[in-house]
């Protein structure tokens, strides 16, 4: 039986007033908090105990969880008092996990529509860890995640965080399934120069040093980090078009007459003025646009227009 394990302590530093106010893993996604998606995917996994490491305005992401009865799983927190690292993050969960997990950063929204392989492959070949990634394109997006080095058989060879030169197209996508021996190259694992921080990827490393069977998989197939702003548009525009859909709007929101809204996300409680056109847009929770107001590729919150 696996457990599940979300991590979702980080910092929203660059989403600027937004990330002060809120905890990443709560950003709405298409109106759902984005950790929703997370426990969601767990649960199809078969998953019913999920422990979800908690730090920054972590009592904002306990009041929108709860304990889980509203997804049929069970939820503890353990709360993560100081940022000191993934791996440091993780290795708190110690005395907590006796059996395999699978563990999901909470700041990540992906698709991954074969995510089962990596169970059935962590079963059948006995692996200590199986790594979910993808191939990417844009050596930007690996430069600021970790690439993932592979023999022809998938199996590790070498993981570099943030590499400035990647030697491969594979990038790993902050989600992971772990045996409890895991725990054995955190408690290796030395504090880095670069962040001073434990780094999971070096963990996973010694790891693969010492011996044991790390393998990696190709299973996402479109994943953003939630780092900025813009991440919440792409986000948005993914699940519109992944549900098929121009326009989603949330509970008590009214449009005005004659509007264009074209792949626009609408929050609850939102008043549009008449004559308004927005493309591309996310407007969240209780705002209110004047009429005829022209908006494109932009993020409406309360305080008003975010960058």
């Amino acid at each position: 039986m696996l457990k599940g394990v979300i991590l979702a302590a980080g910092h929203g530093a660059r989403l600027g007033p937004f990330g002060k106010q809120n905890p990443k893993p709560i950003i709405p996604i298409a109106n759902k908090p984005l950790i929703y998606y997370q426990i969601e995917i767990l649960k199809s996994l078969g998953i019913q105990d999920i422990i979800i490491v908690v730090g920054h305005l972590g009592f904002r992401i306990i009041q929108t969880v709860g304990i889980g009865k509203e997804f049929g799983v069970n939820i503890h927190y353990v709360e993560q008092e100081k940022r000191l690292g993934l791996a440091h993050a993780v290795g708190q969960l110690e005395t907590l996990i006796q059996e395999p997990f699978l563990l999901i950063l909470g700041d990540i929204f992906f698709y991954g529509p074969n995510l089962i392989s990596m169970v059935d492959t962590f079963i059948n070949e006995k692996c200590d860890c199986v790594i979910a990634t993808k191939i990417e394109d844009d050596m930007e997006n690996i430069k600021r995640n970790f690439s993932v080095l592979t023999d022809e058989n998938n199996n590790v060879i070498q993981l570099i965080e943030k590499p400035k030169f990647p030697k491969t197209n594979i990038k790993g996508c902050g989600i992971y399934l772990f045996k409890e021996t895991i725990f054995e190259g955190i408690h290796r694992t030395p504090r880095t120069a670069l962040r001073d921080e434990y780094e999971l990827t070096d963990s996973i490393q010694i790891m693969v040093d010492l011996g044991y069977r790390v393998k990696a998989l190709p299973v996402v197939e479109w994943d953003v980090n939630i780092t900025f702003i813009k991440d919440l548009i792409s986000c948005c525009l993914f699940e519109l078009k992944r549900q098929g859909k121009n326009l989603i709007q949330g509970e008590n929101s009214h449009i005005g007459e004659n509007c264009k809204l074209v792949n626009t996300v609408i929050g609850n409680n939102v008043i549009i003025g008449n004559y308004s056109e927005l493309i591309e847009c996310v407007i969240l929770d209780n705002v209110n646009i004047p009429p005829g107001t022209k908006l494109s590729h932009r993020v409406v919150s309360e305080e008003g227009v975010l960058d």
